[in-house]
């Protein structure tokens, strides 16, 4: 008897498929992600009592609840991240851009901080800490954490907030020792309080209806998600990110990312500590 063949994604359902992603996303597959596409997708196809392509691509397609895309979604998607990750722009923050913000607030309205995307929650919670340490206003107004993400994989992970010590190697010791508990197994868990502080929640950029409940934001953390998007997409998502910014909000991009590269919507902000970006007012 033949050994089965084992499958294979050929170059053109590879396009199918990178083309269906994209409208779905809004993340382009260069060809160098080939190898790393091809694995996952045949991954979901087995997972799924597939045969071949053709039978999942169809599945997937018609699929009323969605499910096996967001399935997907959260394979396919890269999720690196650790505490205080390029902290300059959290020193920028505490330093520069709040103290700004609040000139035009009154005492009731919140200050809410967006971060998109949130991935297993070290961005988030690297927020709620810097600003209990190092803004010395923390008590004096109320401020909202929102915390999104695609990948619901990594959203329940960031709910439980229980992280390696990769994670955490970069957090200085003291503040190890006061935001977490250290398990039996070499994990931390970050206390209750953080784990509170941070509302986290669902969202596809690449949904302009979803997106559109989203507004208000004083300040986002939108870091290296654009750099996987095409010029057609980042331009949409800065747009997008635009709209959901208070007049005279901020941005912060990753350390490769330009906004003056991809729309003349925000202003360059030269703080001492970092270069970010600005809805006009």
């Amino acid at each position: 008897m033949n050994a089965p063949v084992p499958l294979a994604i050929t170059e053109e359902e590879f396009q199918k498929f990178r083309d269906f992603f994209y409208r779905k996303t809004g993340i382009h597959f260069e060809e160098n992600k080939r190898y790393f596409v091809d694995k996952r997708l045949i991954d979901r196809i087995l997972a799924t009592n597939n045969t071949s392509f053709r039978n999942y691509f169809v599945m997937l397609r018609f699929e009323t609840s969605g499910k096996e895309l967001q399935q997907l979604i959260n394979i396919m998607t890269v999720n690196e991240t650790y505490f205080f990750r390029e902290e300059y722009q959290f020193t920028c923050l505490v330093n520069s851009v709040l103290n700004e913000i609040v000139t035009r607030k009154r005492p009731s309205e919140p200050i809410r901080i967006w971060s998109l995307p949130s991935s297993s929650g070290e961005e988030p919670y690297s927020l709620a800490i810097y600003l209990l340490e190092y803004w010395p206003r923390v008590d004096d107004y109320a401020i909202e954490l929102i915390a999104s993400d695609i990948d619901t994989t990594m959203l329940e992970k960031a709910r439980q907030g229980r992280y390696d010590q990769r994670s955490v190697a970069h957090l200085p010791p003291p503040l190890l020792r006061k935001y977490f508990t250290a398990l039996y197994d070499g994990s931390y868990q970050i206390n209750d309080d953080l784990r509170q502080s941070v509302d986290f929640t669902q969202v596809n950029l690449s949904d302009l209806a979803q997106m559109r409940a989203y507004r208000d934001f004083d300040v986002v953390f939108c870091r290296n998600l654009l750099i996987y998007f095409d010029d057609t997409s980042r331009r949409i998502a800065a747009e997008t990110l635009f709209n959901a910014l208070n007049p005279g909000g901020f941005i912060c991009l990753g350390h490769s990312e330009s906004m003056s590269r991809i729309t003349p919507l925000f202003k360059v902000r030269k703080f001492p500590e970092a270069i970010i970006y600005q809805k006009p007012r």
